[in-house]
């Protein structure tokens, strides 16, 4: 057992946070999100949601200081709009990163999602609970 690893860090997912480089985007995604349709790297986390898996990760990783936007939010397609809860529950874990979050469109979420490190599957019920992080460098 390791110390100070929150707990829905599974052994799966804390390989995948180390693996990962600067510049590695890791999607955190709802559950209805078609991971496996678009990223063979996959890890399943079901007991949590996404703005709880974005606060683990967020403890063991820093956001890349490099690029304005290192956190990606999908939008509403014409018709629907995002939780108010979801966004606030993510604004709020990511405190004084609220505001380098982007938002894009959901075909062009999938893309990018396909040329992501790896993906998270949460047990989100909420629909457009999903999250592309862009990883950082961690400075000593």
């Amino acid at each position: 057992m390791l110390k100070g690893i929150p707990e829905i860090i599974s052994p799966d997912l804390l390989k995948i946070l180390a693996q990962m480089g600067h510049g590695d985007e890791l999607v955190i995604s709802d559950a209805h999100f078609p991971a496996y349709s678009v990223n063979s790297n996959v890890v399943r986390v079901d007991a949590a949601t996404s703005p709880e898996l974005l606060r683990a990760i967020c403890r063991l990783i820093e956001l890349d200081q490099y690029v304005e936007k290192p956190v990606v939010m999908m939008a509403p397609v014409p018709g629907d709009s995002l939780d108010p809860e979801h966004t606030a529950e993510c604004r709020e874990v990511l405190g004084k990163d609220a505001d380098r979050i982007d938002y894009i469109e959901r075909f062009a979420f999938y893309e990018r999602a396909a040329k992501a490190f790896a993906v998270v599957v949460s047990g989100e019920s909420r629909i457009y609970g999903n999250i592309i992080v862009k990883k950082g460098v961690t400075k000593p």
